[in-house]
């Protein structure tokens, strides 16, 4: 029988094919694709733009079933085991969504995008040979990278000693990226007040206990929490007058002050390199994990104004991408 194209709201997951299911000769190899708001758009049409480069056309020799998911253990789960039998290899966004796909499926080919730390928090064996099921793209090249985002902001904020980190609890991103920042922060003589939010309903009531602990600054650790939400913690941190750091330019470009993160839709390409591997026959326990093709240093001139601070003239300089 003849499939139905369909669109379906479930726990609040929206799930449609990019392509109808049109009858042709040949394999036709199925991609389950898990994705988030904000950008999700803008990340999947990279991602099939360059399938479309590596001769893959929608609907005919590929199909992708696009979902995207709050950030949410429960609802990731829901999406991925609806997604699961009518597909032939998995792509799913960020570390939550990794960690949920690790737990709930070990056989089917699967490549995760901007994770944290895979070999931390137990989705690989290694970079250079993950096992299993599992490969993909990181979003931290290395622990230095939050260090280097504290250095940042102390470098606009010379005279802050404490700061406030904001982590959203339960993504399994948060304890790497707090050992790595609590190691900085220590060799910096930093002080760190960490606030916990579980939804974004949770924020406004975060950033009013971060005003009250009397910081000088904010660093937000990236997932994909507060991906969806960069427009509020942007807006959140202007607000309370906190300049403030991220591992997302979108948050620099919606108000917040600087970020230094890879550039996700190079990270989106990156991962149809993957499938194109794996359509050739290429195991994931094979292919070595790859780091994010590049950094990007994002400065929101305009919030620094605003704030009363001057942004040195070098890393001004250094920057990808200045907004006045």
């Amino acid at each position: 029988m003849r499939r139905r194209q369909f669109i379906a709201l479930i726990g609040g997951v929206i799930i449609w094919p990019f392509a109808a299911r049109a009858q042709q000769s040949g394999k036709r190899w199925r991609l389950g694709y898990v994705g988030t708001a904000g950008i999700g758009d803008q990340l999947l049409q990279a991602f099939t733009e360059k399938l479309e480069t590596l001769g893959y056309l929608q609907g005919k020799s590929v199909v992708v079933s696009r979902v995207n998911v709050l950030p949410e253990a429960k609802t990731i789960e829901l999406a991925i085991t609806r997604l699961l039998p009518d597909s032939d290899i998995l792509v799913v966004w960020g570390t939550l969504g990794g960690a949920v796909a690790k737990r709930v499926n070990s056989s089917l080919p699967t490549v995760f995008l901007s994770v944290g730390a895979p070999v931390d928090i137990g989705l690989v064996q290694s970079l250079s040979r993950p096992g299993g099921n599992m490969t993909g793209v990181t979003f931290e090249a290395a622990t230095e990278t939050y260090a280097k985002r504290l250095q940042m902001l102390k470098e606009v904020v010379p005279t802050f000693a404490r700061i406030a980190v904001l982590a959203a609890k339960g993504d399994p991103n948060v304890e790497f990226a707090l050992k790595s920042i609590e190691k900085a922060a220590s060799a910096m003589s930093v002080a760190l007040t960490t606030v916990y939010v579980e939804t974004a309903d949770d924020l406004p009531t975060a950033f009013d206990q971060i005003e009250r602990s009397r910081v000088s600054g904010l660093l937000v650790i990236a997932g994909i929490l507060t991906a969806i939400n960069a427009k509020m913690i942007a807006e959140l941190s202007l607000a309370h007058r906190l300049p403030s750091c991220h591992g997302f330019r979108e948050t620099v470009v919606a108000g917040g002050l600087i970020s230094l993160g890879p550039d996700l839709l190079a990270i989106a390409r990156q991962g149809a390199v993957y499938v194109d591997k794996i359509i050739k026959g290429a195991k994931p326990a094979d292919l070595p994990v790859e780091q994010p093709d590049r950094y990007e240093i994002y400065i929101n001139l305009k919030t620094a104004k605003t704030l009363g601070l001057e942004i040195p003239a070098h890393l001004l300089a250094g920057a990808d991408k200045v907004i006045e």
